[in-house]
């Protein structure tokens, strides 16, 4: 599944078609393709894992699901669930969710708890947290209120980098390592967003379906932790538990 770095990639390579007229719309997405012809694209915004495309009185929220992609002035095989046509270019979604949503986008998202976000906020992400003093940090970490474009990858990356067990249950964590854990969650999400854009982004996985931890060597555990039941990969030597 894409998460917040990846989305706001998407963004980025789309951004040559904003402004643009759109002048046919196909697709097998349940939504009021008509709607969107001869419309011009007013803006594309990311929030989160969602990826939005903004008209003036509507906008597409487009989430890729844990297989979906996308096309730019090619085709896959496949049908597309979306496909923008515009002069002499197009893009295309394939197996996803969209949804049309009547309004803006500003009036529906919190931006400060968007991970990527130029307005993302460390003391609101901190007092949300506390909130959840009984949930296990493995869920909470991927609770898209808090942490929103935090998937698992970053979520098993983070909890090495600040040497939390999976299973430490938030009101135990000292307010240190509560903090750390919070500004590390930003901080490798923008280090995720440079490493993908390099497609180097896996080598530099330090515990995510490794074999052995790169820190003390012993054997990596795999499992299904918390409520989420995501795969999880942590170090039982390195990693403490609270």
């Amino acid at each position: 599944m894409p998460e917040g770095p990846s989305i706001v990639i998407i963004k980025e390579e789309l951004q040559s078609f904003k402004g643009k007229k759109i002048l046919q719309v196909e697709g097998n997405a349940k939504i009021e393709l008509a709607l969107m012809e001869n419309k011009k694209i007013k803006d594309f915004k990311s929030w989160g894992k969602h990826f939005l495309i903004c008209f003036d009185t509507f906008y597409l929220r487009i989430h890729l699901l844990m297989f979906g992609t996308y096309r730019i002035n090619e085709r896959k095989e496949a049908d597309p669930r979306l496909l923008l046509k515009f002069k002499n270019s197009e893009f295309s979604f394939y197996t996803c969710s969209i949804k049309l949503i009547k309004g803006n986008p500003a009036e529906s998202y919190d931006w400060d708890a968007d991970i990527m976000s130029e307005t993302w906020s460390h003391k609101k992400a901190v007092k949300k947290i506390n909130s959840f003093a009984n949930e296990q940090v493995c869920d909470v970490l991927l609770n898209q209120d808090i942490f929103a474009g935090v998937g698992n990858i970053i979520k098993n990356e983070v909890l090495f980098r600040t040497r939390i067990h999976p299973e430490s249950v938030i009101g135990n964590l000292p307010r240190t390592r509560l903090n750390a854990l919070v500004k590390d969650a930003r901080d490798y999400s923008l280090q995720f967003y440079i490493w993908k854009k390099a497609f180097v982004l896996k080598k530099n996985w330090v515990i995510y379906k490794k074999l052995n931890c790169l820190k003390c060597k012993s054997k990596v555990t795999r499992a299904y932790c918390g409520k989420t039941k995501r795969l999880t990969c942590y170090c039982e030597n390195c990693q403490k538990i609270y």
